[in-house]
């Protein structure tokens, strides 16, 4: 059984900085990509960041571009994202995933269907 547990979400003012965690565990887990996803009340779940685990490639959504970073310890199977200059807008639920290395589908890093695993989802809340 694989299991992603996320953690470090909270509450903080407007252009303040959150780094959320994403610990993945299971005997069998091997991961070749990982992921945040974020939903919002009211809307869709939207992709935020990836990074592959052997290239370490990154990828970013238009709206978090210069102000988030993804970065991966493989050592630990972590992920983490960084957020700075938060925005109000930047609430939500955010959910980590992982694509199993099993997984031989194409990869489009900002599509949930690529990815195999998910977390429970922490809460970030920014303050205007």
């Amino acid at each position: 059984q694989v299991e992603l547990v996320e953690s470090g979400g909270g509450l903080v003012q407007t252009g303040g900085s959150l780094r959320v965690s994403c610990a993945a565990s299971g005997r069998t887990f091997s991961s070749n990509a990982m992921g945040w996803f974020r939903q919002a009340p009211g809307k869709e779940r939207v992709f935020v960041a990836a990074v592959t685990t052997s290239a370490g490639s990154t990828y970013y959504a238009d709206s978090v571009k210069g102000r988030f970073t993804i970065s991966g310890d493989n050592a630990k199977n972590t992920v983490y994202l960084q957020m700075n200059s938060l925005k109000p807008e930047d609430t939500a639920i955010y959910y980590c995933a992982a694509r199993s290395t099993s997984n031989s589908r194409g990869y489009f890093p900002s599509a949930a269907w690529a990815y195999d695993y998910w977390g429970q989802g922490t809460q970030v809340t920014v303050s205007s």
